[in-house]
């Protein structure tokens, strides 16, 4: 893997002028954020060694590197998800090759179910801290000492001087925010009336398919993190109703301008 991962990262530094400090990942939701950011480099993951290709809608495909508010970013545009059948070591691989381009920060993003009764459709839910549903972890198999230890301590995931940062971005700026715990689960089936129940008894605030993997992924390699959830749905005892992923996308593109301003705002603090 770390031969694939110098291979895949050596491509990208070619003709590339300065390397980024902060990777991002334009989850559902947040490609628009890709138009803020100056693009000096634009690459397609189809052309890029190694690379899976995302299948999902709302998720382009493409690796932009430029500066977003002077910093020298490294944006995702479609992240890949262990329910379109890629391991977790390929979903993850594109955290590796940040590492070693130079990203010291990831910024993840996601659309989730709501779970906590306070929670409303369009909220903005800094993560705090996670709970992993999935039935894999990226650091199963042979350790690569050269990437991070064996076992990973996991007491701070989610950087609290950032999460503090953009506490006073959202309340500067007047943007309703929630902060809480994340689940992931596999998908690509929404979660039963059953399913939300047990998984907001057991903790979590939010849920959805994606982002502990990445955040598992930085960790080891010593990279900080934060992440935020769209809330597109609820999956509140009462406020449970049929939905669809066009449904979930158009939610998403509603919040989609409160969470690329508190990004943007939040990067030069990074």
């Amino acid at each position: 893997m770390s031969e694939k991962i110098k291979e895949t990262s050596n491509f990208l530094l070619k003709d590339l002028s300065e390397k980024p400090e902060i990777g991002i990942i334009l989850g559902t939701g947040l490609g628009e954020l890709g138009r803020e950011i100056h693009v000096k480099k634009e690459i397609k993951y189809s052309n890029i060694p190694n690379f899976p290709t995302s299948t999902v809608k709302g998720h382009e495909g493409k690796l932009l590197f430029g500066t977003l508010n002077d910093r020298n970013v490294v944006a995702m545009q479609g992240r890949f998800h262990y329910y379109e059948g890629y391991s977790m070591k390929q979903l993850t691989f594109p955290i590796r090759v940040m590492h070693f381009l130079g990203v010291k920060t990831l910024v993840l993003s996601n659309a989730a179910g709501g779970l906590n009764e306070d929670f409303e459709i369009g909220d903005i839910m800094f993560i705090t801290d996670h709970i992993n549903l999935m039935p894999d972890n990226p650091l199963i198999g042979i350790n690569d000492d050269n990437l991070g230890p064996r076992f990973l301590d996991m007491s701070e995931v989610y950087n609290e001087n950032i999460i503090r940062d953009a506490k006073k971005i959202a309340r500067h700026n007047q943007i309703r925010f929630q902060t809480g715990v994340y689940a992931a689960v596999t998908g690509p089936t929404f979660e039963t009336p059953a399913e939300y129940k047990y998984i907001r008894t057991i903790g979590a605030d939010s849920v959805g398919m994606s982002t502990i993997p990445e955040a598992i992924a930085a960790r080891h390699m010593d990279m900080n993190v934060f992440a935020i959830s769209l809330i597109t749905d609820l999956g509140v005892e009462g406020k449970i109703v049929e939905v669809s992923h066009e449904e979930v996308l158009e939610a998403a593109k509603a919040a989609e301008p409160y969470a690329r301003k508190i990004i943007k705002e939040l990067v030069p603090k990074l």
